[in-house]
């Protein structure tokens, strides 16, 4: 999971390289923190969120084929 949500946002993000991904497992669930340079930021979320619901969507389909939950958090 980690390495399709990294592949995601190198994609969208403008300095892919500061784009910085942390894993907080908790049993089943796993929180995964997006930290991006603050101009990422907002091609990360899209318009009224829209990038970021379906980034969501895709980790949560993606956790569920492995018996988890996850979550997505952007740090600043």
């Amino acid at each position: 999971m980690r390495e399709f949500l990294e592949f995601i946002v190198r994609q969208l993000a403008e300095f892919p390289d500061e784009a910085m991904i942390t894993e907080v497992p908790s049993g089943k669930f796993i929180t995964f923190r997006l930290q991006l340079r603050q101009s990422d930021v907002g091609r990360i979320i899209g318009r009224n969120g829209q990038t970021i619901q379906a980034i969501r969507a895709l980790l949560s389909s993606s956790a569920s084929r492995h018996n988890q939950r996850a979550t997505l958090e952007i740090v600043e």
